[in-house]
């Protein structure tokens, strides 16, 4: 038993001997800790040669927080399902990109290597939004015709004046315009819309394109700076316009179309590449 005397009332001899009892006491605890650390590190680490999953008692892998079987199943499950969601991603995307290359290929086909019909003048309503969009207008079942399926219509016939050719050197555009800024009229190329300016007359000449189909003669409008050059071609007399500005606006927003009191040329066409909620709005002016 301990001396429980204070330290004063102790002999030398006494202390001494309480001395050795408590380094005796000190080196017994570290021997149980040492001990217990070792037999925690024989519980957890695995021998050399043993297998993973039979290396931790399943007691120790639930006390030390280790995923057990199940959890490391359902792990790999959810990897496999998040690959396979990926993979099928970009099977749509790519799906959907070679879809519009070969509904390029055909307008190429069938309106640069091939002639239209004979145009015939047809009346022209003038359209309650803008032009332009990448899905056809309804049948009269309601329903969206596909495009491969759409009827080709006749063209109005141009007039004398009429513009025939439009070139952007600046994005390297060079297409034929026909009259009329419905659907079928823009399937052979750009639009002018019949009512607005001539070339070259005083007036808005109002021009649009699509930017993801038939050809995407529009697809680098967005790329026209301030100061960039457009040619505008009435058979063989040729008119400068130059770029003053560029708009986007609400596909419902006609000022856009409305006439001018001074020479300019609008060009039109979807935004933005393949959503086409808004339109991209194209002035310039005539460079006389």
């Amino acid at each position: 038993m301990r001396d429980r005397r204070y330290v004063q009332d102790l002999t030398t001899d006494e202390l001494e001997q309480e001395l050795i009892i408590r380094r005796r006491e000190e080196r017994l605890e570290r021997v149980r800790r040492v001990g217990a650390l070792r037999a925690v590190d024989t519980m957890l680490v695995p021998d050399p040669g043993t297998p993973y999953e039979s290396s931790f008692p399943a007691t120790a892998g639930r006390a030390a927080g280790l995923p057990s079987g199940f959890a490391l199943w359902r792990e790999r499950v959810l990897i496999a399902i998040e690959f396979a969601a990926l993979i099928g991603l970009v099977a749509v995307i790519a799906s959907l990109a070679l879809n519009v290359r070969r509904i390029n290929r055909d307008w190429k086909e069938q309106y640069v290597l091939e002639p239209g019909p004979t145009p015939t003048a047809t009346a022209v309503i003038r359209p309650s939004i803008l032009p332009g969009g990448h899905e056809p207008p309804p049948s009269q079942g309601g329903e969206a015709q596909p495009i491969s399926a759409a009827p080709r219509v006749a063209i109005p016939s141009p007039g004398p004046r009429s513009a025939t050719r439009l070139a952007i050197p600046a994005i390297k555009i060079d297409v034929p315009v026909v009259e009329g800024v419905d659907w079928e009229q823009l399937k052979r190329g750009a639009g002018h819309l019949v009512g607005s300016a001539n070339p070259g007359e005083r007036g808005n000449c109002f021009i649009a394109g699509h930017n993801d189909i038939y050809g995407e003669i529009f697809r680098d409008l967005e790329e026209l700076k301030i100061g960039d050059e457009i040619l505008v071609y009435a058979g063989q007399q040729v008119f400068r316009y130059i770029v003053r500005a560029t708009r986007i606006v609400e596909p419902d927003d006609l000022s856009v179309m409305e006439p001018t009191s001074t020479p300019i040329l609008t060009l039109l066409t979807c935004y933005p590449y393949m959503i086409d909620s808004h339109r991209l709005v194209v002035i310039a002016e005539l460079d006389v």
